[in-house]
Formats: C-alpha cells, sequence, structure tokens
C-alpha cells in the first residue's frame, strides 16, 4: 500500500505540476497576446484542471490544482502583476467561487473517471464469465461428443474379437468401414478443438490475410468430398473477384463444419446449397439444407456447445461443438454467424467483413 502510495505520488505530483505549467504558458501567450478577458483565462485553468483530474488518481491532485491555479491567476493575471494581492476589492469573494466552482469540477471528472473505469473492471470481469462459461460448455460437449464414436469403434473391435477376427468377411468390412468412419470423424473432432486452442492463445488479434473467397469455398468442399464422396453441393458465387482477409484454413473449417452437419444431419437426398453474396461492408455465407429442420426451441444455444438434435447419444455424434467451434472462429474473425429454419429446412449464414470494414 505504501508502495502504491509512493507510486502515485511520483507519478501524480509532477503530472499536476507539469499540466499547470503548461495552461499558464498558454493563458500567458492569450493574456499578452490575444485578449485579456478575465472570463478567457478562468476557462483556460478550468480546462486544465479537468485535464489534471483525468490524468491524476482521486480527488486531491485536482482540487490541489484548482488552489494553485487561483494563486496563479493572482500573480499573473491580476493588477497588480506578478504579485499575489488578496485585497483587492471583491477579490474574497471571487476566489472562493473560483476555487469552488473548479473543486467542483475537478470532483465531477475524478468522479466520472472512477466510474468509467468500475465500469470497464465490471466489463472485464463478464467477458472473463463468459469465456468460463464457454469454456465449460466446451468441455460437455466435448465429453458427449467424443464419447460416442469411442464407443462405437469399442463396440466394433469387441465384435471382431468375439467373431475370433471376424471370419464372415462381409460382417468384417462392415465393422471395419465403422471404425474407419467413427476414427476419421475423431480425427475431424481433434482439428477443431486444435482451431480453437491456436485461436484462443494468440497473444495479439488472429492473423489474417486478403484470400480469394473461391478458392477458399472451393478447397473446402474439395476436403469435405474426400470425406463423402456421395455428397451433392451446389455453390452459388458472385461474377466478381472477392478478397477477404481472413485465416484461411479456420475459415475452411468452418464451412466443412457447416456442409458436413448440412450433408450428414438434414435426412435429406436433395443437394446442399452454399450461396456467397457480395454486400458492402461484408460478405456473406449462406449454407442451406433441405431437410428436417432444426428445433425451434434450441436455436438460441446451438452455438453454445450444449445444442444437440434429441438423437440418442449413441446412435449419432452431435454437431454441438462442431457449431461452437464455428462461433469462435467467425467471431475472432469480427463477423457474425446465425441459424434459422426455412420452409423446406435449416439455413445458417455467416459473414466476414472486407478490407475496409475489418480494422
Amino acid at each position: 500500500m505504501k508502495t502504491n502510495f509512493k507510486r502515485q505520488l511520483f507519478h501524480d505530483l509532477p503530472v499536476t505540476i507539469g499540466l499547470l505549467v503548461v495552461t499558464t504558458g498558454l493563458t500567458f501567450f492569450l493574456f499578452y497576446f490575444i485578449s485579456q478577458s478575465p472570463a478567457n483565462i478562468a476557462l483556460f485553468y478550468v480546462i486544465g484542471i479537468i485535464t489534471v483530474a483525468r490524468y491524476t488518481t482521486g480527488y486531491f491532485y485536482g482540487i490541489l490544482a484548482s488552489f494553485l491555479s487561483i494563486i496563479l491567476i493572482n500573480c499573473f493575471f491580476t493588477y497588480p502583476y506578478f504579485r499575489l494581492d488578496f485585497s483587492i476589492h471583491s477579490y474574497p469573494f471571487t476566489f472562493i467561487c473560483m476555487l469552488t466552482l473548479s473543486s467542483i469540477t475537478s470532483a465531477t471528472t475524478s468522479n466520472l473517471k472512477q466510474q468509467t473505469e468500475i465500469l470497464a473492471f465490471h466489463e472485464k470481469q463478464l467477458m472473463e464469465a463468459e469465456k468460463e462459461k464457454m469454456r465449460a460448455n466446451l468441455l460437455r460437449a466435448v465429453s458427449h461428443d467424443l464419447r460416442t464414436p469411442l464407443t462405437s469403434i469399442l463396440g466394433s473391435v469387441s465384435s471382431m474379437e468375439a467373431e475370433e477376427f471376424c471370419p464372415n468377411a462381409q460382417e468384417c468390412q462392415k465393422l471395419l468401414h465403422n471404425i474407419h468412419d467413427d476414427a476419421e470423424w475423431l480425427l475431424n473432432m481433434v482439428e477443431n478443438l486444435l482451431s480453437v486452442t491456436r485461436i484462443q492463445t494468440e497473444t495479439s488479434s488472429l492473423k489474417t490475410s486478403p484470400e480469394f473467397v473461391e478458392e477458399v469455398v472451393s478447397e473446402s468442399i474439395n476436403r469435405l468430398q474426400k470425406r463423402f464422396p456421395d455428397a451433392s453441393i451446389q455453390v452459388s458465387a458472385p461474377s466478381e473477384v472477392l478478397m477477404v482477409p481472413m485465416d484461411a484454413m479456420l475459415i475452411e473449417q468452418v464451412l466443412m463444419n457447416l456442409l458436413e452437419n448440412a450433408v450428414t444431419h438434414s435426412k435429406s437426398a436433395r443437394p446442399v446449397r452454399l450461396v456467397v453474396e457480395n454486400e458492402p461492408d461484408f460478405v456473406r455465407f449462406r449454407v442451406i439444407d433441405y431437410g428436417i429442420g432444426l428445433q425451434e426451441g434450441r436455436l438460441e444455444d446451438i452455438f453454445n456447445g450444449t445444442w444437440s438434435d434429441g438423437s440418442p447419444s449413441d446412435t449419432r455424434k452431435g454437431m454441438g461443438i462442431g457449431l461452437s467451434i464455428c462461433k469462435t472462429i467467425i467471431s475472432a474473425h469480427h463477423g457474425s454467424i446465425t441459424a434459422q429454419n426455412h420452409l423446406e429446412g435449416a439455413e445458417f449464414i455467416f459473414t466476414l467483413p472486407k478490407e475496409e470494414a475489418y480494422a
């Protein structure tokens, strides 16, 4: 506590004196070269006092600046000049009024500064609480979503062991196919988690560079079709060349997650549509499926990692963790992501700001 007091003293006292010296110098220039109006002199010092209150801690230095300002005005800008004289008619009353006014101004400024600091502290606490909530949701989603494929892999391996290396070739092939699918899904999930970890451990803002939207979309679809050869994706994009500042790998991950969800969870044989729209300040991406849609009552929870479609956890892999990761990535790019139903299915929309709007 003593150390903090000394630190504040060595900072606040020089700041107070320095600002009063600057204010007096500017007032000298005004008084002797422009105007000798007492009102202008008083206003200059009120500005100086407010500045002192803004850049010092507590009320003391603002009130000290108020008192010193009255003395400086009396010495340098009240006849007889360069001499303290409080015997002038009505000056005591003027002195008290100016000291009161400047002290109130200083105290108000200091109070506003403290309130601003308190609000900033509370906002920081809320952000930390939101981060903790997101981590907790992510952990719940991880434990839920990873348990399903692991259980399936263990079950398939156990079946193969029980059948003594699977004498039925067709059954063995089916079990191996299930193991392959689940292992591939786990690998994709690990890539998702690594993406989020990379965002959360960045010491500065996310490093982005201008990328061609067409190339990012094409790479995402190519990667998806390697995993789902039968997936049908229809792409609609503007004819002009679009470049957006982004981390291309992360945005590809978002597109893959949304397209994979549309392919695997919509329960529809119709092609999934990916629509890219060019707006003045941002580029909009829309992933549209023509399936069973989303539960209306759960739409507000869909990106927090706790969403599920109500299916038994042992029959389907959830999509909650993937959507939570999508939101984390898009938020890091200063974009937005939403989900909604349309007449024939579900639609996910996210935006990325253009170069001009990104800063």
